[in-house]
């Protein structure tokens, strides 16, 4: 990536010698992958060697995923110790991801709880299969507004486990697939209408609690909701 570049593209949220804490655009990759497109980490990586004038290889721990079209907040690590600490702290309850979706259809319950036991095939789909095949997977979700007149409704949706495309999955095992997903919705191909809008975690060395939100913004699916009035610091 030529000089400056990353610097002016990333939306840095938060910083210090230990984390960052950046928005994903959509469409990007959170990491390289075989296609050679450019990812969040190799941006984070040149931010932070253009920024403080790194030399050699920068470190940038990656600890978490977002699909490639789906945007939201991501940290990283800074440092290997910060990036231990985090990791072991992703399967507590302080480090919580949460995502706005709109999903196809009108949800009738105002809040719920998804369990199912997901497998990913070699193709890169997942299927809901049975306890012998698949690996646990839980989300819960709140309603936070029904558009009738679109069929479609906004929830909030707190992950509690972290598989393969599992939002959308449960959602369209369920009888709501997201609106836009190109890979479980085939009749809407357009931009999936999931994001990670928020995320919350311990600091691995400041030991305090950290939260940072993001309203979704950019695509005709958001703006069939009143985004702005839910997010909020909680």
């Amino acid at each position: 990536m030529e000089d400056g570049k990353a610097m002016s593209r990333l939306n840095v949220l938060y910083e210090d010698n230990h984390i960052i804490v950046v928005e994903k655009p959509v469409n990007i990759l959170s990491q390289d992958d075989q296609t050679g497109d450019i990812s969040l980490l190799s941006m984070v990586k040149s931010y932070i060697k253009e920024k403080y004038h790194k030399p050699g290889e920068v470190y940038c721990g990656l600890l978490h995923r977002l699909d490639r079209p789906v945007g939201g907040v991501m940290v990283f690590a800074r440092t290997s110790k910060a990036a231990s600490r985090l990791s072991k702290e992703m399967s507590s309850s302080s480090f919580q991801k949460k995502y706005f979706a709109v999903v196809s259809g009108i949800v009738a319950d105002d809040r719920g709880t998804l369990i199912d036991y997901l497998k990913k095939l070699n193709n890169g789909n997942t299927i809901v299969t049975d306890e012998k095949e698949g690996k646990r997977s839980e989300l819960s979700f709140h309603v936070l507004e029904r558009n009738y007149n679109k069929n479609q409704t906004l929830v909030e949706i707190h992950l509690k486990t972290g598989r393969h495309h599992q939002i959308r999955v449960q959602f369209a095992n369920y009888g709501y697939p997201l609106c836009g997903d190109q890979r479980y919705y085939l009749q809407d191909k357009t931009q999936i209408a999931l994001y990670a809008y928020s995320l919350s975690f311990i600091h691995p060395v400041k030991k305090e609690k950290m939260t940072f939100c993001l309203t979704p913004t950019g695509h005709d699916y958001w703006t069939n909701f009143t985004m702005s009035k839910y997010v909020k610091i909680k």
